[in-house]
């Protein structure tokens, strides 16, 4: 009966020894279920210069524009260009009939020839007369007479000669000129139309668009404010003007413009100020009336930090936050403010200092107060 009994406890320690063998195996030391830290990317951010850019609604139009009219009435012999082409400062555009504006140049040439006829005979007569009073042989009226004769005579030559001018000018009209060079449109008025001097209809219109303007707006509580900052010190000046556009279609122009000026004035309607800048456009890929966004840089934040954006989740209230690691290797929830985005990354203006240690990567194995393993990743310009 002894016997029996030890047999079956030595049975039952077998079994229990085989039962502790088979179960759930102790975590080992120092591994994630013991509390280990978890490695995690992270950058450094250290104040730089971070020039601020705008991105601005725009239209294109014309370097110059002239309107081409008529500057004396007649009817139109001949155009003398062909529509959409380019044309150059002097070329002749129309041919107004010259008939009426000849003859009346020559009857002005020959009222000249007759009055400087008379302007020899009144000097010959006042140079005579001049020398016949000294010795009184005619009397000092004669003389006078003679002399304001010999003065109204030159006078008479010299608005012989203005009328002169002026019928050479108005014929020369008659040949209607590009004021300016560009690419001319279509033409309002074909041969045989009659115009008129000073028409309100333009015969065509010439824009030079080798160069090109771009006119954007900006509010004017924005501009405000930056001037306000740059008061402060908060903003720098930027170190270039230079402007980029995008296109309608969503392509980048690949040539970069100049801002030129912006207007003083604040438009009642809109509260916006007006922008102008100028591009190359020498391959006229730029037509006017063209929609664009126009890129410029309105700034530079002197100690801006950059935050890569992975790096940023928003909380329920919309509070922008990111972790850092703190003392101890500990994750630390942060609140920021932020600015604008620059590509990837945003622009922090509050919340972080000088060095801090900004978790970007593995940010699923964080949690507040959590002991991490930084690993400095290297940041992307």
């Amino acid at each position: 009966m002894h016997r029996k009994t030890l047999r079956g406890g030595s049975a039952l320690a077998a079994i229990a020894v085989a039962l502790v063998a088979c179960g759930p195996k102790a975590p080992a030391a120092g591994g994630p279920g013991m509390g280990g830290p978890s490695e995690v990317g992270v950058v450094v951010v250290q104040p730089q210069a971070v020039p601020l850019t705008a991105e601005l609604n725009g239209r294109t139009s014309a370097f110059l524009v002239s309107e081409v009219r008529p500057q004396v009435s007649g009817v139109v012999q001949a155009r003398l260009f062909k529509e959409g082409a380019m044309v150059r400062a002097g070329q002749p555009l129309y041919q107004i009939d010259p008939a009426t504006y000849r003859a009346t140049l020559q009857s002005a040439e020959a009222g000249l020839a007759q009055a400087q006829a008379v302007l020899t005979s009144a000097k010959l007569k006042a140079d005579r007369y001049k020398e016949l009073v000294a010795i009184n042989a005619v009397s000092r009226q004669d003389n006078d007479d003679a002399q304001a004769a010999y003065q109204q005579a030159t006078a008479n030559v010299a608005a012989q000669n203005a009328a002169v001018q002026q019928a050479r000018i108005n014929l020369g009209y008659t040949r209607v000129l590009a004021p300016i060079s560009g690419r001319i449109g279509k033409s309002a008025v074909t041969a045989g139309a009659l115009v008129t001097a000073n028409q309100t209809e333009a015969l065509s219109v010439i824009q030079q668009v080798d160069k090109i303007y771009v006119d954007v707006t900006q509010s004017a509580a924005d501009l405000l404010k930056l001037k306000r900052d740059m008061a402060q010190g908060e903003l720098g000046q930027p170190a270039s003007a230079e402007v980029r556009l995008t296109l309608d279609d969503g392509s980048t122009y690949p040539l970069p413009g100049r801002l030129e000026f912006t207007d003083v004035t604040v438009d009642p309607g809109t509260g916006s100020v007006g922008l102008r800048a100028v591009f190359p456009n020498p391959e006229g890929v730029l037509l006017p009336g063209l929609y664009v966004r126009a890129k410029l840089t309105k700034g530079v934040a002197t100690s801006g930090m950059l935050v890569p954006q992975p790096a940023v989740s928003r909380a329920p209230g919309g509070q922008a936050t990111a972790f850092v690691v703190g003392a101890g290797n500990k994750a630390e929830p942060r609140q920021l403010t932020l600015g604008q985005s620059l590509g990837d990354k945003w622009l922090v203006t509050g919340g972080l200092k000088p060095g801090d240690r900004v978790i970007v990567e593995g940010l699923q194995k964080v949690a507040p107060g959590a002991l991490v393993k930084p690993v400095v990743i290297a940041s992307k310009s």
